[in-house]
């Protein structure tokens, strides 16, 4: 197999090398949990105390959508806010995720991907300059580029969440 980060056709060269880490990681998320059964999707580690890999697909789809918003330059709105989030919940810990399908989890995250790609063939490499705030707790500063570049990164980082809980569940 032959892997290479190409931009797509519709968007400028920047923008597109960083979409496309960004898809070939949801191609990866895609892969890593096709057929997962209801149990081992919410299987919480041997230890009952661990984010289930709903828990984390969930995640990765909601900080995703605040960073297509912020792309937009436009505020979340509360209906999508109520839809997918929050991101913590009172205990300052991912919220609870149980008995949520794995297609409506991976139909939720395709169509937040389906938004980022509709964002990103509207930027070009200039606008990713822009410094937006981020962050739950303490906001701090980014720009698009590296807002982009996350997204790949903390999917593939809650990827390795979830293979290990794949290994925990064989055991």
């Amino acid at each position: 197999m032959f892997y290479d980060l190409k931009g797509e056709a519709n968007m400028s060269p920047m923008v597109g090398i960083l979409y496309s880490a960004v898809k070939e990681n949801s191609e990866r998320l895609r892969f890593i949990t096709d057929g997962m059964s209801q149990e081992k999707l919410d299987y919480k580690g041997p230890d009952h105390n661990s984010n289930s890999t709903a828990q984390l697909i969930k995640h990765i789809t909601y900080v995703d959508l605040n960073w297509v918003y912020r792309i937009k330059g436009q505020p979340l709105p509360q209906s999508l806010i109520e839809e997918y989030g929050p991101m913590i919940d009172e205990n300052n810990r991912l919220p609870m995720v149980k008995g949520m399908s794995l297609n409506t989890l991976m139909s939720k995250y395709e169509g937040v991907l389906s938004m980022l790609k509709d964002s990103c063939s509207q930027l070009t490499d200039g606008d990713l300059d822009q410094v937006v705030t981020f962050g739950h707790e303490n906001e701090k500063q980014a720009t698009l580029r590296w807002g982009l570049w996350h997204m790949a990164d903390h999917s593939r980082y809650h990827q390795a969440h979830i293979n290990q809980l794949r290994k925990w569940y064989r055991s």
